[in-house]
């Protein structure tokens, strides 16, 4: 009987939406919880230093960002304040490379372009839209006014989703401590953190808002995604305006270079291990090549 019903309401909301045009503009709240257990060995890791590190990142995962969609398209970007000076140098700038810029997506033709900078370079990443293979449980709640179901899927990790990285568990004994140290002296990331092969993803969609959108590439369900799960990554829709007065029209950007997303990633990784072997020089006392 709970799917049947679900199953008319789907229907009935999407009947009733069809018959007119639809804009919308949802505002999500990132969260994400880090594992910062490698900061408790490090002896050179003050409580004020932590404490730094950890508020930095904070400001790169505790983030505000808003989805401007239409029956078929949508734009996804960060609303981002003006940064002090000196502030994304680095490593810091680089992570914030790899958290994604603006992103237009168009369920239709089943693509997106994503505007992206790196190190002073613009580029435009052009591919398809992942698809999930959502299981509905038919599971209900409600967020804020709207009532949701529940939806849950497997995604492949790649190695830039470092929001899931895992301390390796190397024990108590000098020797894992000694190897611990040292791959923290030379900034070796593939020995300090493990990295899931897949993330789990859970979805909370309503379907009084018949899209096929969510927060960032996410989507592919009977409803606009409210909230989203993926693994220690949580957004939450805390606004929703429908047919606002004032209305963006939703077009993808056009500046950069034009790469599939594997490309990208391919010359992401190439500057990551750059600044990894510059690291790891100045570990060392030298200067770096």
């Amino acid at each position: 009987m709970k799917n049947i019903l679900f199953a008319l309401i789907v229907v009935i909301s999407t009947t009733t939406a069809l018959s007119q045009e639809m804009y919308g503009e949802a505002t999500y709240m990132s969260k994400t919880k880090m594992d910062t257990s490698w900061m408790d060995d490090n002896p050179d890791m003050t409580p004020e230093r932590r404490k730094r590190m950890e508020q930095n990142m904070k400001q790169m995962t505790e983030k505000t960002f808003v989805l401007k969609f239409n029956r078929s398209e949508a734009i996804y970007k960060e609303e981002v304040a003006l940064a002090a000076p000196g502030q994304r140098r680095g490593w810091g700038s680089m992570m914030g490379t790899m958290m994604g810029g603006e992103k237009y997506k168009d369920v239709a033709s089943g693509m997106y372009t994503e505007q992206r900078d790196m190190m002073g370079k613009t580029f435009l990443i052009q591919d398809s839209i992942p698809k999930l293979e959502w299981q509905i449980t038919g599971e209900a709640r409600k967020i804020g006014k709207y009532d949701v179901i529940k939806a849950v899927a497997k995604k492949k990790s790649t190695e830039f989703d470092w929001t899931n990285w895992r301390r390796r568990n190397r024990g108590t004994d000098a020797e894992a401590k000694k190897k611990d140290s040292i791959a923290q002296a030379n900034g070796d990331i593939d020995e300090l953190f493990d990295r899931p092969d897949e993330i789990e993803i859970v979805a909370w969609f309503a379907p009084a808002i018949p899209v096929q959108h969510g927060p960032d590439v996410y989507g592919g369900l009977p409803g606009l995604i409210l909230e989203l799960n993926a693994g220690n990554t949580t957004l939450l829709c805390s606004e929703i305006k429908m047919n606002p007065e004032d209305q963006t029209e939703l077009k993808p950007a056009k500046k950069g270079d034009v790469v599939t997303q594997e490309e990208y990633d391919a010359t992401l990784k190439q500057k990551m291990e750059e600044m990894q072997q510059r690291f790891r020089g100045r570990g060392r006392g030298g200067r770096g090549r």
